[in-house]
Formats: C-alpha cells, structure tokens, sequence
C-alpha cells in the first residue's frame, strides 16, 4: 500500500503514516527499510499490518530530511530536520510540537531584535505579527485550544494601555496642576503614572504567563479536530 508521512520524530523513531485507503498508520523507525530519514509530506509504500506500518519504503523523487530518496538533496524543498518552514511561520492550519514552537519563537525574537536597530526598518517589524501569531494558534491548535484564545493577551495589553493612558489624563485634568508643576515635583509624576504602570506591568505578566502556558503544556495526545499529533503519539 500507499501513502504519505504525516509527521515523525527523529528523537523518538516514532511516526504516523496517511495510508492512499484513508486510514493511518502508526510506525517506528525500525520499520523504515530506506537509509533516508522521511519527513513530512513524503510518499512511501509499505506494508499494514493493524494499525502500524511495516517494511517502508521512501518512494523515488519523495523530499526528505537528507535529501531526495534516491538522488540528491533539492534545493527547492521546504522540510528541513522535519520542519516546513513555510508552514510553520505562515499558516494558521494543523498543530506544531513545543521544541518546534520555541524554535520558530527565537527565530523570530532575534528577527525583531536585529530590526530594531536599524533606522526606518524597525517599522518592518509589523509583520512579525502574522508569523507569531501563526505559530501560537497552530500550539494551541496542538493543546486542544481553539486557536482565538490567543486574543487573551493581545485584548488584555490594549485594555491596560488605554487603561492606563485614560488614568494619567484624568488624574491630572483632575488635579489642575500645571506642566510646569510636574516638571519641578518629581513625586507628583510618579504619583499619577504609578496607577498606569501598573496596569502596564500586568498586562506584561499577562503575555508572559501566556506565552509559558503554550510553550511548556504537552501535545494532546492522538488526533483532535486541528490534525495528527505532530510526535506521532
């Protein structure tokens, strides 16, 4: 029989098979009769027996992680080390494990870090938005979670800065002090953005608990309504 690898894990040997018959198939390394390490996407021909995949074989012209199955490594494919970048960082489909989420969340931290020392392309850093929020949809898509939960600290950082923007304005129109007051009493100043910065700090805390929650909480284990377990479990 026929089919394509949904996902595998080159740490565990462990993997999962779409059979051509609509069913799938679970596999280990030991399974595997091609030197050639698959990634996902790959075709392969084996042998069902139940559930699992045996004696499979990575199909000619099949991309994988080394390179072609019988050939030489393509230059135009996008699984490297059983990663699609393309996927990881702009589709908002299917679930990412949580070493591959802290990869692609690194990757774009230093992303933003580089840009913004750059005169006029820090404004570039827009569109970092979309890549991150496409990698935390798809880990929470992994956890079970509907993917709009990533709103939660987003709403909850523009609630605090409008918050807290609104709190210094009344505090001071409700005072009636002067600019030149608050320049000449530092005190005033801390005593009405203190509020403010507050609600700044949570909402900080906010997006630090979150980013922990979808980066350190397991897989769920087997298929749910986002796709395949990517460890294959």
């Amino acid at each position: 029989m026929r089919g394509e690898i949904l996902s595998y894990d080159a740490t565990t040997g462990v993997g999962l098979i779409s059979g051509d018959d609509g069913a799938r198939y679970d596999f280990t390394s030991a399974a595997l009769q091609s030197p050639a390490v698959p990634a996902a996407g790959v075709r392969v021909d084996f042998v069902p027996e139940g559930a699992a995949a045996t004696q499979i074989l990575i199909l000619a012209g099949s991309p994988t992680t080394t390179g072609v199955a019988g050939g030489y490594a393509s230059s135009t494919s996008t699984a490297v080390a059983g990663f699609d970048w393309q996927k990881l960082f702009l589709s908002f489909e299917g679930r990412i494990r949580r070493s591959h989420f802290w990869i692609g969340w690194l990757i774009l931290l230093g992303v933003n870090v580089v840009i913004s020392w750059i005169p006029f392309i820090n404004l570039l850093g827009i569109v970092l938005i979309w890549p991150n929020l496409a990698i935390s949809v798809k880990r929470l898509h992994d956890m079970g979670k509907t993917g709009w939960l990533i709103a939660i600290p987003w709403v909850g950082s523009v609630v605090a800065f409008i918050a807290g923007f609104a709190m210094m304005i009344a505090g001071a129109v409700a005072n009636g002090y002067a600019e030149d007051y608050y320049e000449s009493n530092p005190a005033a100043v801390f005593a009405l953005m203190g509020p403010a910065f507050g609600l700044f700090a949570i909402a900080g805390l906010l997006g630090l608990a979150f980013l922990l929650w979808i980066g350190l909480v397991d897989s769920q284990k087997g298929e749910n309504r986002f796709g395949p377990n990517p460890k294959g479990e």
